[in-house]
């Protein structure tokens, strides 16, 4: 069976250390505690105090001072593993925990779910290649020497950057490794921090160089694991389960966040605000319990999200300076379908294409799979397509040597929408309505992530009424456009008003129109 020694870096709340690391060892595994050099000393005393005699519980040899994006995070890690490796022979696991970490599975999940597979979970991901750093410093962090602090010692740290910059002073990464950036939170095999280890001893060049990199506990563990461990026995994930703000910095989790963090695919969560007492509590009970199930739906991430947008819109679309990629040129007439029901413009778009002479594209900026012509790789990747927007519809009109396209976007692209109808070409759109009853919002709630197969019936029910009127203000956004050239064609319209809408949307015959208004199940679920 897994039994895991957890590397607990702290710097404050000896209470919470205290009962953690009870809680820990409890269960039968193991704790190792670097208490930061910076904290209150009788902090630390009474730490040690509380879990000295304790057999499952052992300190870092030296304690050190640690600061934000600097090599002592690392260093202050790799003396807690060190000392774990030497105290806990009989552990298999070493799993990195922050004071700010709260189980949110009990121990037997964590033991099953670490026996069930032989792997290491680090995220690893290419740090040049990878959007892993979305802002900032970037290559800056590995081929400058960095040796002050950046928020504790700003000038130092922007004036040595500055003075490398200006002369030129780089340097190479070690030539045999590739660096990998991700989460500091990892769970590593026994054999796997052994190989680390005997890395670190052998290596005082990699050790040099890290020393002085910016943000050192991103990407020391997350190259070398992969260095010294084959990749297919590797899951570049973390299981301690955190998210992030638009402004980067972590999410607090309260109260009343505990079923949906049982419900996420983690064993760990932080951060657990130090106010959540009942959660901490509760989540603290959690490590102890055996006759628990888990059903897994993962809907946090994408509930965070919808959540935080509302009542955005309107702020967030104005176009970027990089986004203007010229015009689509006047003689051009671009059509808009605009659908919350993906099947609904599909059926439309596949009647335009057999019955008139016009390119009809479906989701471009949503599937891959969009009626796309080969476009020269541009068209490969939908991220591709939504950076390069007005490009890719530009070589549209190109490869389907045709000066009428019609595309369909989704309500919610109001940013895409905007920018289309502000262009020069002549841009019409056809607003498509659709009545939301509650199992197309509850399949759309699974669909976007706010919620899965296992969530609780009351926390979906609970979920329709807002989902639905975020539905429906969505067209409402459309319609406040007032635009010239807009059409609307309902399931509530008979189809003599859809055809006249279609006629003027399309420029089409009367006869054409109504042939496609009477399609088949045009509206139907």
């Amino acid at each position: 069976m897994a039994r895991i020694a957890f590397i607990l870096l702290c710097h404050k709340d000896p209470k919470g250390i205290i009962a953690q690391a009870l809680r820990l060892t409890q269960s039968g595994d193991y704790v190792s505690i670097h208490f930061d050099a910076r904290a209150n000393p009788a902090d630390f005393d009474a730490i040690r105090a509380a879990l000295g005699s304790n057999p499952g519980v052992t300190f870092a040899a030296r304690r050190l001072k640690c600061g934000w994006g600097e090599w002592s995070l690392v260093a202050a890690t790799l003396e807690a593993v060190r000392a774990a490796v030497a105290a806990f022979p009989a552990a298999t696991h070493f799993y990195m925990l922050s004071g700010d970490c709260m189980p949110i599975k009990s121990a037997a999940y964590a033991h099953d779910f670490l026996d069930a597979n032989e792997l290491d979970y680090i995220e690893n991901f290419d740090f040049f290649d990878s959007d892993w750093i979305k802002t900032g410093f970037k290559e800056e962090r590995l081929i400058y020497r960095h040796w002050f602090n950046e928020r504790t010692q700003k000038k130092l740290f922007y004036g040595s950057y500055e003075i490398q910059r200006r002369l030129g002073i780089t340097r190479e990464v070690p030539a045999d490794i590739q660096v990998m950036i991700g989460s500091q939170w990892w769970c590593l095999r026994r054999q796997t921090v052994e190989k680390v280890l005997a890395f670190c001893d052998s290596r005082p060049d990699v050790m040099r160089f890290f020393a002085t990199t910016w943000i050192p506990d991103e990407t020391f563990f997350q190259t070398i694991v992969p260095h010294v461990v084959p990749r297919k026995e590797i899951r570049a994930r973390t299981l301690t389960f955190l998210m992030f703000t638009d402004y980067g910095m972590p999410v607090t989790f309260h109260n009343d966040h505990y079923d949906l963090l049982l419900r996420q695919d983690y064993l760990f969560a932080r951060k657990i605000s130090a106010e959540a007492i009942q959660l901490r509590e509760r989540l603290g009970a959690l490590w102890q319990a055996d006759d628990v199930r888990f059903p897994i739906s993962n809907e946090a991430a994408g509930l965070y999200r919808f959540l935080t947008q509302r009542g955005r819109i309107g702020r967030r679309f104005g176009q970027r300076f990089w986004e203007a990629e010229g015009t689509l040129g006047r003689g051009h007439t671009l059509l808009l379908i605009v659908c919350k029901k993906w099947h609904v413009a599909k059926r439309l778009t596949a009647a335009i294409r057999w019955h008139t002479g016009i390119p009809a594209v479906n989701y471009l900026f949503n599937e891959l799979d969009a009626e796309l012509p080969d476009m020269g790789g541009i068209e490969t990747t939908v991220e591709k397509r939504e950076r390069h927007r007005r490009a890719l519809v530009k070589m549209l009109f190109d490869q389907l040597e045709s000066r009428c396209v019609a595309i369909c976007l989704d309500p919610s692209a109001l940013g895409l929408i905007q920018d289309f109808v502000e262009d020069k070409a002549d841009t019409r759109l056809l607003l498509i309505e659709s009545d939301f009853d509650d199992d197309y919002v509850r399949g759309h709630i699974e669909r976007v992530g706010l919620a899965g197969r296992h969530s609780a019936p009351d926390y979906v029910n609970r979920l329709i009424p807002a989902v639905r009127s975020d539905l429906e203000h969505e067209a409402d956004h459309i319609r406040d456009l007032d635009l010239d050239g807009f059409e609307v064609i309902s399931p509530a319209r008979d189809e003599a008003q859809n055809a006249a809408a279609l006629q003027r949307f399309l420029d089409v015959t009367p006869e054409l129109a109504l042939t496609l208004a009477q399609t088949d199940d045009l509206f139907a679920d």
